[in-house]
C-alpha cells in the first residue's frame, strides 16, 4: 500500500498586534482610541506553502499599513473598524476569500484637574480590556465582542455548601464568603446593524449588576445569571461565553497571636484556583459557530 499524500490543511496568515493610537482633534476636547489589532487572511495561498510562490500573498507589512491608512478616516467602535478591514481585504484581493480580524481596546480616562475633566490629558484605566473579533467567510461577516480582566469582588452575599464529599475532601461548608473573579466574556452577534459601543456598555453594565445582585450559592450560578440578563436584554446576541477563575480569599487564623478574626482579615491566594467556564445561549442557537475558530481557550 502506498503512503497517503501530504497536503496542506486549514491556514491563515497576517500581521499580529498592530498598535494603533488614534487622536481625534476635531474639537479642543480630544478623544483617544488605543487599539491592538491583528489581521489574518484566509484564501488561496496553497502555492505559497507548497511551492514558495507568493503571487497571491498580500504581505503582512501591507496589512499593517492598511490598518494605519484606514484609521486616517477615523476608527469608531472597534467592531466597525474590523468590519472595514475585512471588507477591504476580501473586496480588494481575489485570492482572499475570508479572514479573521481581532482588536483589543485599552481604556484611558480623563485626568481630573480641580474636579474637572482635562481636555487632552489622560490616565490609563484598570486591568480591564475590551475585545473584538470579526470573521469573514466570503461576504458573510460575524462579530464577536467581549472583555477580559474585569476584576470583581463581593465581600458577602456568597455561599458554598452541599457539594460532593469523599475521603480527599477537606473544604468546609460556608454560608458567608468573599466571592472574587476576573471575568473573561465574549458574545456573538446575529446581526451587524448595531451601535456596538452602546451594546458593549450595556452588556458590561448588566453583567456587573447581576454579579452584585445575585445571592450566589456558587460562582456557576453567578455566571449563568450574568449571561441570562445580557441575552434577555439583547436579542441581537445569540450566545455568551465566560471564563471565570474563583479567586479564593481565606480567613487568616489569628489565634496564635491571641486575636480573634471576625471574618475581616484574609489571605488572597493567587493559585491554585477554581476555573469556571460555560456558555449561556438561546435555545436553538448554533453551537460551535465557526466564528469561534482560532479563539484560544474556552473564550
Amino acid at each position: 500500500m502506498s503512503e497517503p499524500a501530504i497536503v496542506l490543511g486549514a491556514n491563515q496568515y497576517g500581521k499580529a498586534e498592530v498598535r494603533l493610537v488614534r487622536i481625534d482633534r476635531a474639537t479642543p476636547r480630544h478623544e483617544i482610541t488605543d487599539l491592538n489589532i491583528t489581521s489574518q487572511l484566509r484564501g488561496d495561498f496553497q502555492a505559497a506553502h507548497t511551492e514558495g510562490d507568493n503571487a497571491n500573498i498580500v504581505a503582512t507589512d501591507t496589512q499593517k499599513n492598511t490598518v494605519y491608512a484606514l484609521a486616517r478616516d477615523g476608527v469608531g467602535a472597534p467592531e466597525e473598524f474590523l468590519l472595514r478591514l475585512g471588507r477591504h481585504f476580501t473586496g480588494a484581493f481575489d485570492a482572499v476569500t475570508g479572514g479573521r480580524w481581532e482588536a483589543e481596546q485599552y481604556t484611558w480616562s480623563r485626568i481630573l484637574v480641580d474636579g474637572e475633566e482635562h481636555d487632552h490629558a489622560f490616565v490609563r484605566g484598570g486591568t480591564e480590556t475590551r475585545s473584538s473579533v470579526v470573521t469573514f467567510d466570503g461576504a458573510q461577516a460575524t462579530v464577536i465582542s467581549g472583555l477580559h480582566d474585569l476584576a470583581v469582588l463581593k465581600s458577602t452575599g456568597s455561599e458554598f455548601h452541599g457539594f460532593v464529599r469523599d475521603r480527599y475532601t477537606t473544604l468546609a461548608d460556608t454560608n458567608d464568603r468573599i466571592l472574587a473573579t476576573s471575568v473573561t466574556a465574549r458574545w456573538r452577534y446575529n446581526r451587524l446593524d448595531l451601535d456596538f459601543d452602546r451594546t458593549f456598555a450595556d452588556a458590561r453594565r448588566l453583567m456587573l449588576e447581576a454579579f452584585a445582585q445575585t445571592h450566589s450559592l456558587a460562582l456557576q450560578q453567578s455566571l449563568f445569571e450574568m449571561g441570562r440578563r445580557v441575552l434577555e436584554a439583547h436579542p441581537e446576541i445569540d450566545e455568551i461565553r465566560f471564563s471565570m477563575p474563583n479567586l479564593h480569599h481565606f480567613a487568616v487564623d489569628l489565634g496564635p497571636f491571641g486575636l480573634d478574626n471576625p471574618h475581616e482579615v484574609f489571605y488572597a491566594a493567587d493559585r491554585p484556583y477554581g476555573l469556571i467556564e460555560a456558555t449561556v445561549q438561546r435555545e436553538g442557537a448554533i453551537g460551535n459557530h465557526p466564528a469561534w475558530d482560532g479563539i484560544a481557550g474556552f473564550c
